[in-house]
């Protein structure tokens, strides 16, 4: 069974959103703080999680962090922040979607969905190689220099569009209609950081990028041979 994190110190939210969760069949973990939430993550070790940013003790942009540095676990973040200098903190220290409070459960649930698919290994898949990296599509592992990069389920959904289209322009409308869902294709700025994360991790000169070819004004395009 597909097992939820909810991390959220209210208790209203949180019950509903366990009562929604466990009805469409998930196993629920919930906790009030982020320290409770670190702790379940260890020994429950979800398949996702739902993190609230205002939380008493540790933020849940610290959770993010804390969780990243051992797990690629999908993270949804569901906030009351609107400001986009909060969205791209909690992006940039590796969360994956962020949903606004108020918000529509539906919506709130087929991100939650989105996020899990981007994370579900595929079938039989080819190996795309590169000089400084080799991108398993099947396992979804990527390996630089024999060692294995860890990225973050969207970080993964990014890269596995762009190599899966080699030399070919892809649209940022493309890329956030495709990862994030159609009512992103405007938010440039979830490019902007998760590229810059790619980059940080894959390319050999992160500011000079070989690879990870930006197309001012339209989008991104992936060249293998260099």
């Amino acid at each position: 069974m597909t097992r939820i994190l909810v991390v959220d110190d209210e208790a209203q939210i949180s019950k509903a959103l366990s009562i929604n969760l466990r009805t469409r069949g998930y196993d629920v973990d919930v906790a009030p703080t982020g320290e409770k939430a670190l702790e379940l993550a260890a020994r429950n070790h979800p398949d996702a999680v739902i993190l609230d940013l205002g939380l008493p003790g540790i933020d849940g942009t610290e959770v993010v962090r804390g969780l990243r540095g051992w797990s690629s676990v999908p993270i949804v973040i569901l906030s009351v922040r609107e400001g986009e200098a909060d969205k791209v903190a909690a992006l940039d220290a590796g969360a994956d979607d962020y949903v606004t409070k108020p918000f529509g459960m539906d919506e709130l649930l087929a991100r939650l969905r989105a996020a899990l698919r981007r994370a579900t290994p595929a079938e039989e898949e080819p190996v795309i190689e590169t000089p400084d990296f080799s991108v398993d599509l099947r396992a979804k592992r990527i390996f630089k220099q024999g060692d294995e990069v860890k990225l973050t389920p969207t970080e993964w959904h990014i890269v596995e569009l762009l190599v899966r289209n080699p030399g070919k322009l892809v649209s940022q409308r493309q890329l956030l209609k495709t990862v994030w869902g159609p009512k992103y294709e405007d938010e440039t700025n979830y490019l902007r950081v998760f590229m810059a994360q790619v980059r940080r991790k894959l390319e050999p000169t992160p500011s000079q990028p070989r690879y990870f070819i930006t197309e001012p004004g339209m989008g991104y395009r992936f060249e293998p041979a260099v």
